[in-house]
């Protein structure tokens, strides 16, 4: 089955509304087979005391953007996908605009997944550097059968 970008883009920002990801204005923009994109403006809402963008707000960005690729590769009707490891270099410092989380898949196992997010500027300067190890799960039915 072809990879569908538009349907992925869909789910990716449907399952943000109520979220944490809509809190921080997190969209996702760019998908592909092995690839997530999304964006989030900086602004007072992800600053941290000194008016630079909090490193847990990049987390958090990177935390949305390579769990929800995970999503592309389950049946969410069947399968669930939590985080299990998350880490983070902050390289650069950003006051103000927007940044851009790519996630590229490194591992695709049956159960786990890594992925490798590079939170960029505007300009494409590296801002964080950041890993995640997703597992796999089978979807708990209502009721917690």
């Amino acid at each position: 089955m072809a990879f569908d970008k538009e349907k992925a883009l869909k789910m990716c920002n449907d399952y943000s509304k109520n979220t944490l990801m809509e809190t921080l204005g997190i969209v996702y923009t760019d998908a592909a087979e092995g690839f997530l994109q999304a964006t989030m403006p900086v602004n007072p809402r992800v600053h941290q005391p000194m008016g630079l963008l909090h490193g847990g707000a990049s987390v958090a960005l990177a935390e949305s953007v390579g769990s929800a690729a995970s999503l592309m590769f389950v049946n969410p009707e069947l399968q669930e996908v939590r985080g299990i490891e998350i880490s983070a270099n902050h390289l650069r410092s950003k006051r103000e605009g927007v940044v851009t989380g790519t996630a590229r898949i490194v591992h695709q196992g049956r159960s786990l997944h890594l992925w490798e997010i590079k939170i960029t500027d505007e300009e494409d300067r590296l801002i964080s550097l950041c890993k995640i190890t997703n597992i796999v799960l089978p979807r708990k039915r209502a009721g917690g059968e």
